[in-house]
């Protein structure tokens, strides 16, 4: 079956995640069709990548993680001690998150989301650094059962 180079997952509702190998087939009426197989396992890949990138979360990027724990507003912001409209104001971009704010949340999906990695918390706290560009997700997508990010 013929694959696109990357697919832009735009439905998971950011913007910067791109799925390398992704299978693309044609319908009858010659249209593109993209499936997409193990959103569970293709979002646990986003959210690592996302708890891995070497910069601060933008606020779109927090609410997928947030999302991705089942969590509310907030419920998050009495995980991390701060009412929900600060969670609110973060998520849309209206207020910077506190770094280690950011280190606690990043530290909370990895532990309930079951994220591999070698990072200890001093290492996760370093990468919380506010950046100017977000960070590009690229996810391989070859292999649906093991989806994984790549270096972008």
């Amino acid at each position: 079956m013929p694959r696109s180079k990357y697919y832009r997952y735009t439905e998971c509702g950011l913007d910067n995640v791109l799925i390398h190998g992704i299978e693309v087939v044609r319908d009858d009426d010659g249209d593109k069709v993209i499936s997409i197989p193990n959103i569970v396992g293709l979002h646990k890949a986003i959210a690592e990548s996302i708890v891995a990138q070497p910069s601060g979360m933008t606020g779109a990027e927090l609410r997928f993680i947030r999302t991705e724990l089942g969590l509310s507003q907030a419920e998050l912001g009495k995980i991390v001690h701060k009412d929900h409209q600060s969670v609110g104001r973060w998520e849309r971009g209206e207020h910077p998150m506190d770094g280690a704010v950011e280190a606690l949340i990043r530290l909370h999906a990895i532990e309930r989301l079951e994220i591999k990695t070698t990072e200890g918390p001093a290492e996760i706290s370093a990468l919380c650094v506010p950046g100017a560009d977000a960070h590009r997700h690229v996810i391989d997508g070859r292999d649906p059962k093991n989806y994984r990010p790549l270096a972008a």
